[in-house]
């Protein structure tokens, strides 16, 4: 099988399955903005700010559970299980931390939020109800890290599709018909995370992992010093790179914010139709993770180029599709997510963003899938730095043109991690494939 083939039969699983994941978003954007109540929808796009910003700094779990399982994979290495093991403990470690952090993270995210009044009030309950979704996830993240980097992309989308058609039906049952509002769109949520847990831990057992798991518990070297520094070196890299990236996006609502709840409204639609482009895209990163990594495993430097190389091709087309359809139906598609006259107009009006960011974002994550495959987090890290600056500076240079400016910092973020990964790529290829 060819590279681009193998990219494909990678990406399109790992595509839809992202946009499966977005359809949580999306459903419960969509059942709040039936009730045509602008704070109960503001509160809603503020409580799932602070969940993505608690929980996706640990998005590293995954990344970096795929990673080590495609290098092993290159090298021939039989000891998944272990990888498996090491990164599920740790994963259960944080979770416990963030249970016995709760009454304090909630009040100082809200505050970090800019939350007030009504949208405060609404905000804290669903935040209350979601929470206790979070350990779950993390070990979630875990889980489907080491399917993905098996290659079982397939049976990760069934598992997905699964949750998000309960997730979907019990928004509608929970907002709609029991008229539970805000709390019914986290009870929904809560639900639907349980679920995709049992369908992978069902999965996994047929894949004959608890045998295996249960090997690498008992074995010493399982726990070794020099077996968990390759997990907590890309663990810590992507956790500080992640930490950078989600506090630019709560920076972001948090400016959208001052715009009052119309524009907070309107923000948080065209958020989630920004978040269901990156996971689209996002399809790419997860192939050039996973053929990245082989290669590395193997220390093949054609390997190498050649998924890059797909991954930038067929990936920047994906990203021109998608920004076309953007361009053409985004406010429409914006507009179908509110019933308040004054949301659906600012949707309208800043809605052409959201057709840009394709465009800048999709080398960025092609290049984020090779780095996290290779190993180099450190590089990563750097260039995330870089780019978090520019956002910065641009951030108060753009000011005075008001949302419309916030946008547009939010496009240099994108544009420069792109910018900053090109330039310092070559150098790493050179270094880490001199013998090949």
């Amino acid at each position: 099988m060819n590279m681009s083939r193998q990219l494909w039969s990678l990406a399109l699983p790992a595509m839809l399955t992202n946009v499966a994941t977005a359809l949580f978003g999306l459903a419960d954007m969509w059942a709040i903005g039936r009730l045509g109540d602008a704070p109960a929808q503001g509160a809603v796009e503020l409580g799932a700010k602070f969940m993505l910003g608690l929980l996706n700094v640990f998005n590293f779990l995954r990344t970096s559970t795929v990673a080590l399982t495609a290098q092993g994979s290159g090298r021939g290495d039989t000891q998944a299980g272990a990888t498996l093991v090491r990164a599920a403990g740790v994963s259960l470690a944080i979770g416990l931390v963030l249970l016995v952090a709760m009454p304090l993270t909630i009040p100082l995210g809200l505050d970090l939020l800019g939350a007030e009044g009504a949208v405060r009030t609404a905000a804290s309950r669903y935040i209350e109800v979601r929470y206790w979704a979070g350990p779950v996830w993390l070990l979630n993240c875990v889980l489907v890290g080491w399917m993905i980097g098996r290659r079982k992309v397939r049976q990760v989308l069934a598992v997905e599709i699964i949750a998000n058609v309960v997730h979907i039906a019990l928004d509608v049952l929970l907002v709609l018909v029991a008229g539970w509002g805000v709390t019914g769109v986290a009870v929904a949520t809560l639900a639907s995370e349980l679920l995709k847990f049992a369908l992978l831990a069902v999965l996994m057992t047929r894949e004959g992992a608890v045998p295996a798991c249960a090997a690498a518990i008992r074995r010493r070297s399982t726990w070794a010093r020099q077996e968990l520094a390759p997990l907590f070196a890309l663990n810590r890299d992507l956790f500080v790179r992640t930490l950078l990236l989600t506090g630019s996006i709560l920076l972001f609502a948090r400016t959208g914010a001052e715009g009052g709840p119309v524009t907070l409204a309107a923000n948080g639609v065209l958020f989630q139709l920004f978040m269901l482009s990156t996971l689209l895209l996002d399809g790419f990163e997860s192939g050039a993770q996973v053929l990245c990594g082989e290669a590395s495993g193997a220390g093949s430097r054609r390997r190498f180029t050649d998924a890059l190389k797909a991954a930038l091709v067929s990936g920047g087309a994906m990203g021109l599709v998608v920004a076309i359809v953007y361009a053409l139906a985004g406010p429409a598609l914006a507009g179908a997510f509110s019933t308040d006259p004054q949301v659906i107009a600012a949707t309208a009006r800043y809605a052409p963003w959201i057709a840009l960011l394709p465009l800048l974002g999709v080398c960025s994550f092609v290049f984020d899938g090779a780095f996290v495959g290779a190993g180099w987090t450190r590089a990563m890290l750097g260039t995330m730095a870089v780019a978090i600056a520019a956002y910065l500076v641009a951030l108060a240079a753009l000011r005075p043109l008001g949302n419309h400016g916030l946008w547009a910092a939010f496009a240099v973020l994108f544009a420069g991690r792109a910018l900053a990964q090109a330039a310092v790529l070559p150098g790493l290829v050179r270094r880490s494939f001199s013998a090949s």
